[in-house]
């Protein structure tokens, strides 16, 4: 698959960096060319100098072809105008942007696009949120042998009690994340549209939780 991202800090050539290593294509782009000597030398990627809600800057990085787009530079307007041009103007679905502001995040967030705010940033956030969908390691057990992982639910599952995916992969679900907040389910909890779900499960037993996840549920489940 196909990535664009817009700014070249340390962020942004992580995420690059880490994004080509899974196997993708990448474009970068940045308004000061110094900024890609954060890439490694043998960065393959395309280097593109501009701005990121430039028509003319987009195309030359293949925006008509991406899958994900992640603006990450370091202004708040910049990162919401391209977030804003790309998933309008052409349609791209994946699109995350970088907010310094965590109250501007929320607001964002509420109009369909995914923020990160950066008193919870990690490259791995925006890699999550990017990549099809799957489970993002979060913690493990001093013996290695438990795991909470941030797991991917199929749409499927929303409206199901969370009971229901303890059943279905024998882990636990630890909590969950709703608009922001941090969620400790009780008895009755149900899985809700936009939730992020943390379980907790054996290291050997993850991949098996993704792929229950990840997949429409059983109708016994």
């Amino acid at each position: 698959m196909h990535f664009v991202i817009m700014g070249c800090g340390r962020v942004g050539a992580t995420l690059a960096q880490s994004l080509e290593n899974h196997g993708h294509s990448v474009a970068v782009i940045d308004q000061n060319p110094d900024a890609f000597r954060r890439l490694d030398a043998d960065f393959g990627g395309k280097k593109v100098t501009g701005l990121g809600f430039d028509r003319d800057t987009l195309a030359q990085a293949g925006i008509d072809d991406a899958y994900g787009f992640a603006a990450v530079s370091d202004g708040d307007n910049s990162n919401i105008l391209a977030a804003r041009v790309v998933r309008e103007t052409y349609g791209v679905g994946t699109v995350v942007a970088r907010i310094y502001d965590p109250h501007r995040a929320e607001i964002y967030q509420r109009l369909g696009i995914p923020t990160v705010a950066t008193v919870r940033w990690t490259s791995d956030q925006v890699l999550r949120r990017l990549l099809p969908m799957g489970a993002t390691s979060e913690y493990h057990d001093a013996s290695g042998q438990i795991v909470l992982a941030e797991v991917d639910v199929h749409p499927g599952w929303v409206g199901r009690p969370v009971r229901a995916l303890e059943h279905a992969t024998g882990a636990r679900v630890a909590y969950l994340t709703r608009y922001g907040d941090g969620v400790l389910p009780v008895g009755d909890s149900v899985v809700q549209e936009d939730d992020t779900v943390h379980m907790l499960a054996r290291t050997d037993e993850l991949a098996e939780v993704e792929r229950t996840l990840t997949s429409a549920p059983r109708e016994s489940a």
